[in-house]
């Protein structure tokens, strides 16, 4: 009986709960940065790891080399109070963010840190490096994230955002997670006085070498230059879908985006099509967007595209058929000739200064 009695009280000694509440929470949130400034979508990690207890000890690690670099550590040092330190890795080997070189630089953060989380925003950035980081942590992420009830009890989507299922990990730490962005809205942040600043950090790269770096290399940037604003961030989004039939008739969306200072988004049939670049792309193997406004012209609304935008605060659609799945989710909903009615619009709108 006193050896049953032993075997029950180390079981309960080992419980996930009990190591839960016992242990500390330190949380690394993977930087992302462009021309010396923090992404939105990286500030929406450090919101969501402010969820995950009060007591969370906040590190940022950015990785790159060169000016821009030291201005996004600035930035992040200063910018959110609850970064309580910035951890730098400059390199060249950084200078593109790369998985192989970014999952073993966490690798070397978290043997020297041990968070007890590790948070990434669901953007291609940390889908990119994420997997191969797990795998040398020997850990399953848990993506998508849209809700955090406990520092080990989390909600996403699925079935293309139709269900929800919650999320218990259990498994050895770090508990590495990525959140939606749109989920985790950035609060307004009043400017701290230089003294409450971020320590910066450099992070000892001694032992990266050109084999850290991997077989993968990167080649060319490929992008359009354009004015319009980011699609993942943007206030007004304007998409359109197959019925606009070419690219050549696309080219009414851009416009219109552009008198409305909004960026452009497609669905994945238009992609498909050959009508813009996948990087426009809105919905469930796209990207996930909530504008103030969405305004969607000749989307029929497949399950796959609503996965990616019916969190929007407003949904416009214009759709020839009345039928069509989009005005289920819509707060306004036109049916008539996208080929009539953007044109009625541009004839209207004023010309953008």
């Amino acid at each position: 009986m006193a050896r049953i009695a032993v075997i029950r009280a180390l079981r309960r000694r080992v419980t996930p709960s009990s190591i839960s509440t016992s242990r500390s929470i330190s949380t690394l949130v993977l930087g992302e940065f462009e021309g010396g400034t923090i992404k939105p979508s990286c500030l929406s990690a450090v919101e969501a790891a402010k969820s995950l207890g009060k007591d969370n000890s906040i590190s940022m690690l950015l990785a790159g080399s060169g000016p821009s670099l030291k201005e996004a550590a600035v930035i992040a040092a200063s910018h959110h109070p609850s970064v309580s330190q910035v951890l730098v890795a400059d390199s060249d080997m950084f200078t593109h963010p790369l998985a192989e070189p970014w999952a073993k630089l966490i690798h070397l953060a978290q043997q020297k840190g041990s968070y007890s989380h590790v948070i990434a925003s669901s953007s291609s950035f940390g889908k990119n490096i994420f997997p191969r980081a797990a795998a040398l942590l020997d850990v399953s992420p848990i993506t998508d994230v849209v809700e955090i009830s406990d520092s080990h009890l989390f909600v996403r989507p699925i079935y293309a955002g139709n269900a929800l299922s919650t999320v218990k990990y259990t498994g050895a730490g770090p508990c590495m997670l990525t959140i939606r962005s749109t989920s985790f809205p950035v609060s307004p942040i009043i400017d701290e006085s230089k003294s409450n600043e971020a320590p910066i950090s450099q992070v000892d790269l001694s032992t990266f070498n050109e084999e850290s770096v991997g077989k993968s290399r990167f080649v060319k940037l490929a992008s359009q230059a354009t004015e319009r604003p980011d699609l993942g961030n943007a206030r007004v989004v304007v998409t359109g879908g197959r019925a606009l039939k070419t690219a050549e008739n696309f080219k009414m969306i851009e416009k219109l985006a552009e008198r409305l200072g909004a960026a452009v988004g497609a669905t994945r049939a238009a992609v498909d099509a050959g009508y813009v670049p996948n990087d426009l792309q809105v919905g469930q193997t796209g990207k996930i967007v909530a504008p103030e406004l969405y305004m969607a012209f000749g989307v029929s609304g497949a399950i796959q595209h609503l996965a990616g935008m019916k969190d929007s605060k407003v949904i416009v659609a214009v759709n020839k058929d009345a039928d069509a799945p989009i005005f289920q989710v819509a707060d306004y909903g036109l049916v008539g000739d996208l080929f009539e009615v953007i044109p009625e619009l541009l004839e209207k709108l004023p010309e953008k200064k």
